[in-house]
C-alpha cells in the first residue's frame, strides 16, 4: 500500500499551468459549498439523540407510552436587597401568572409557592409542544418576564429552566464562536507576518482558512441531517479550520519561497513545493481524516457529529492548499512578498539551517541515549496525573454563571432547597402481558417506599392510556452528577432486576439525568480502547504507506502516545484542581468532561502528524542525497525550524483562545490541544524525535534502506528534474 506521491504534485502542476482555471474551479466548488447552507437550517440534536444505554431504552419506553413530560419553566419573584414589600411581590406574581397563562406557548401555570424565608414566590409554567423544541419557543416567556420586570424595578423577576438555559447556552456558544474567530484571525496574521515578513504572504493562508471554515459551516448544515448538532460542532469547525488551514498553507508557502530564493521561477518553485510540501500536506490531511473517522466507533452522536464537522473542514483546507494555492502563487509572482515588513523581512531571508536549532539539537544528537531517557521520562512524569482522571458528563450546575438563567437557577436552588431530583422507571409490556403491569408496578412502588432502593419517598406513578405502560418518578435527595446519585441509580436498577425479573427482557429500564450521566460515561469508557486501537492502527498504516518504513510508523505512534498522555496529565492538573481557576476564569468541578479525552486523543493523533510528516520528509530528503542519519536529522529539523515553529505558534494561539472561552468543555479542549502542540513542537521535536532517530540510524527506514518505493524514487517529480531542480 502506498500513498501516491505524484497525486499532489500533478494537481499542483496543473494548477500552476492553468491558474485561472484552478481558481475558477475552486470558486465554483466553494460557492457550491456555501449554497448548501440555504438548503435548510442546522438540525439540532435532541436529548434522545444524546442518550445511550439503559437510559436511552427508558426514554424510548416513555415515548412509546405517550408519557413524555413537557418542558417546564420556573419564575422567581423576590424583592431586591434592602426591600421587603410582600404586597408588591404578590402583585407582580399575579400579573406574571396572568400574562404567562395568556401565551399560546404555555399549557398551564401553577403557583405561586412561597420560599421558606417568605421572600420569594415561585411560578411554574408548563409549555405546550415537544420538550425538545422548547428552547426555540421559550423567548415569548422571556419577553413577558422582562416586561413584568420593567414594571416592577424594585423586584427581581426572573426565569430559569431547561428550555431557557439551553436557549441561552446556544446563544452564548454563537457569541463565543464569533469572539474566538475575531481574536484568532488577527493573532494568526501577526504570527504569519513574523514568519514571512510580508503582508500578502501572511494574508493568503488566513484567507484560504477562512474560506475553508465558511464553506464547511454551510456544508455542516447539510450534514447535520444525518449527524445532528449537539451545539459545539461550529466551534470545532472554526478551531480545526483556522489551525489546520493556516498550517497547511504555511508549509507550502515556506517551501515555495525557499525554492524562489534559490533562483527558480514561480512555475518551477511551485513544482518543487507541490512534490514535497504538497505531499506532506496530503499525507497529514489524510492522517487527520482517518483519525477523526475513528470517533465513529465511539457509538456516541456528539462525537460522531464533531468528527463529521472536523472531517469536512480538514478536507476543505487540504483541497484548497493543494489546488488553488499553487495557482495563486503563480499569478501573484513576486507580489506574494509585498508589502515587506522591513525588520521581519530581513530576518526571514536567512538561508540554511537555524543556528539556534543546531545548538538546541546538540544534546539529542551528541548523547542520544541520555536525551531519550530524560525527555521521555519528563513526558511520562507529566502524564502521571492522568492516572487519576475523573470523568463526568456536564450537568446544568456546571454551566458558566455568566448566563443569567444560571444565576437565576442558583437563586432557585437557594430559595427552594427542598426541591429534589428524580430518577425515572419506565415499563411497557406486550398486550398479552398487560394483566401483569399493575401488580408489578404496585409491588415495585411499595418496595421503593419501604427503602429497598435507598432513602426515597414513595414514587409518583403515571399510566399510559392504552394500559400497557407506566412511568414511576422516584425522588432522590442527592444532586445529579454526584457519586451519591450514581449509587442511588445502581441501587434502583438492582431492585428492578429482582422485582421485575419475571417480565419480558427490555420491558423496563431506569432513566433520568443521573442514569444518563452514568450510561454516557460508561459507554465512553467501554468504547475508548477500541477508538484508540483503531486510530493508532490507522495512523500506523498511513505513515507506513507514506514512508514505506515500519520503524517510522511505529515511532510516530509512540510519539503520539507520549504527547497525548502528557497533555492528559496537564489537563487533570488544571481542571481537577482549583489553582488555575482565576487564570482561566472557571469553577473546578473536580472532573474532566467525559467526552473531552476521546476527542482530544483523536484530534491530537492527527494534528501531531503535521509536524512529524513535514520534518521526517525533510530528513529523508537529506538521507536520499547521501547524508548520514545524524547530519540529516540536524539539517532536516533545523531547516524546518522556522516553519514548524510558526505553525506551532499558530495552533497554540488559536487553541489558547478557545481555552479562554466561557464553557468548560471548550476550555478543556483548547488547553489540552495547546499543551500537546507545544510539547510536540518543543520536547518531541528537540529531544525525543532526534535522539530516537540517531539511535536507530539506518534502521529508521526498515525494511527498505531509505524508505523509498517505486512510486517515490525521487522527492521531486520528473518535470522539476528536467528543470534541473533538486530538493
Amino acid at each position: 500500500m502506498t500513498l501516491n506521491r505524484h497525486l499532489p504534485a500533478r494537481i499542483g502542476h496543473w494548477s500552476a499551468a492553468h491558474p485561472w482555471r484552478a481558481v475558477l474551479v475552486w470558486l465554483v466548488l466553494t460557492l457550491a459549498a456555501f449554497s448548501t447552507g440555504f438548503l435548510g437550517e442546522t438540525r439540532t440534536a435532541t436529548q434522545a439523540d444524546m442518550t445511550v444505554g439503559e437510559s436511552a431504552r427508558a426514554a424510548q419506553l416513555i415515548e412509546d407510552n405517550g408519557l413524555k413530560q413537557p418542558a417546564t419553566e420556573n419564575f422567581l419573584i423576590s424583592p431586591r436587597a434592602g426591600t421587603n414589600d410582600a404586597g408588591d411581590v404578590a402583585g407582580a406574581a399575579d400579573e406574571l401568572k396572568q400574562r404567562l397563562s395568556g401565551l399560546s406557548e404555555t399549557a398551564a401555570v401553577s403557583g405561586p409557592t412561597t420560599s421558606e424565608d417568605g421572600r420569594t414566590l415561585l411560578l411554574r409554567a408548563t409549555m405546550k409542544g415537544d420538550a425538545d423544541s422548547a428552547p426555540d419557543r421559550v423567548t415569548a416567556l422571556a419577553d413577558v418576564t422582562a416586561e413584568v420586570q420593567d414594571r416592577h424595578p424594585g423586584l427581581r423577576v426572573e426565569e430559569t429552566g431547561d428550555a431557557s438555559i439551553q436557549h441561552d447556552f446556544q446563544a452564548w456558544l454563537a457569541k463565543d464562536m464569533t469572539k474566538a474567530t475575531l481574536i484568532s484571525v488577527p493573532i494568526t496574521l501577526v504570527v504569519l507576518m513574523v514568519v514571512f515578513g510580508a503582508l500578502v504572504t501572511a494574508g493568503v493562508p488566513v484567507l484560504l482558512a477562512l474560506f475553508a471554515v465558511g464553506s464547511s459551516l454551510s456544508l455542516w448544515a447539510l450534514a447535520s441531517r444525518l449527524f445532528p448538532d449537539p451545539g459545539m460542532v461550529p466551534d470545532v469547525i472554526v478551531l480545526m479550520g483556522l489551525a489546520v488551514g493556516v498550517d497547511y498553507c504555511l508549509f507550502y508557502l515556506r517551501r515555495y519561497r525557499e525554492e524562489r530564493a534559490k533562483g527558480y521561477d514561480s512555475q518551477a518553485a511551485v513544482r518543487v513545493a507541490a512534490a514535497t510540501s504538497g505531499h506532506s500536506v496530503f499525507v497529514s490531511g489524510i492522517a487527520v481524516l482517518v483519525s477523526m473517522a475513528g470517533l465513529y466507533l465511539a457509538g456516541d452522536l456528539m462525537l460522531a457529529s464533531m468528527a463529521t464537522g472536523a472531517i469536512i473542514v480538514v478536507a476543505m483546507a487540504m483541497v484548497s492548499t493543494v489546488t488553488v494555492l499553487p495557482a495563486l502563487l503563480v499569478k501573484l509572482g513576486r507580489a506574494v512578498d509585498r508589502p515587506r515588513i522591513p525588520v521581519l523581512w530581513r530576518l526571514t531571508r536567512a538561508r540554511g539551517g537555524s543556528r539556534v536549532w543546531t545548538a538546541i539539537l546538540r544534546p539529542a544528537t551528541g548523547h542520544p541515549a541520555i536525551a531519550a531517557v530524560l525527555s521521555v521520562g519528563a513526558l511520562l512524569a507529566l502524564a502521571v496525573p492522568a492516572l487519576g482522571m475523573d470523568l463526568k458528563s456536564t450537568q446544568l450546575a456546571d454551566f458558566p454563571r455568566s448566563l443569567t438563567t444560571m444565576q437565576s437557577y442558583d437563586r432557585l436552588v437557594a430559595a427552594f432547597p427542598s426541591r429534589t431530583d428524580t430518577d425515572v422507571v419506565a415499563l411497557r409490556l406486550p398486550a398479552d402481558r398487560s394483566a401483569d403491569l399493575r401488580p408489578a408496578v404496585q409491588d415495585l412502588s411499595g418496595r421503593i417506599g419501604q427503602g429497598a432502593a435507598g432513602d426515597r419517598a414513595k414514587p409518583e406513578i403515571r399510566w399510559s392510556e392504552d394500559g400497557l405502560g407506566a412511568v414511576l418518578e422516584v425522588s432522590r435527595t442527592s444532586a445529579t452528577g454526584t457519586e451519591e446519585a450514581r449509587t442511588a441509580v445502581r441501587e434502583l436498577r438492582t431492585l428492578l432486576d429482582s422485582a421485575l425479573g419475571g417480565l419480558p427482557a427490555g420491558s423496563y429500564a431506569v432513566g433520568g439525568a443521573a442514569a444518563e450521566d452514568m450510561d454516557y460515561t460508561a459507554n465512553l469508557h467501554d468504547r475508548l480502547p477500541w477508538v484508540m486501537a483503531a486510530v493508532l492502527a490507522l495512523t500506523f498504516l498511513v505513515m507506513l504507506a507514506a514512508f514505506r518504513s515500519v520503524v517510522i510508523a511505529l515511532t510516530t505512534v509512540v510519539l503520539n502516545l507520549l504527547s497525548v498522555a502528557a497533555s492528559f496529565g496537564i489537563l487533570c492538573l488544571v481542571f481537577q484542581k482549583t489553582w488555575a481557576e482565576p487564570l482561566l476564569d472557571f469553577t473546578s468541578t473536580g472532573h474532566v468532561v467525559s467526552w473531552v479525552p476521546v476527542l482530544l486523543f483523536v484530534i491530537l493523533s492527527g494534528l501531531s502528524l503535521d509536524y512529524h510528516v513535514f520534518v521526517v520528509s525533510r530528513i529523508r530528503e537529506r538521507v536520499l542525497i547521501g547524508m548520514t542519519t545524524k547530519n540529516a536529522v540536524v539539517d532536516g529539523i533545523s531547516r524546518t525550524a522556522g516553519v514548524v515553529t510558526g505553525a506551532a505558534l499558530v495552533m497554540v494561539a488559536v487553541f489558547s483562545v478557545f481555552g479562554a472561552l466561557s464553557f468548560v468543555e471548550m476550555k478543556q479542549i483548547g488547553v489540552g490541544l495547546a499543551v500537546a502542540v507545544a510539547l510536540d513542537a518543543t520536547v518531541i521535536r528537540a529531544f525525543v524525535l532526534p535522539s530516537l532517530m540517531v539511535l536507530l540510524g539506518r534502521a529508521n527506514w526498515w525494511p527498505s534502506k531509505t524508505g523509498r518505493s517505486a512510486a517515490e524514487s525521487s522527492p521531486v517529480p520528473e518535470q522539476a528534474e528536467k528543470a534541473g531542480l533538486g530538493v
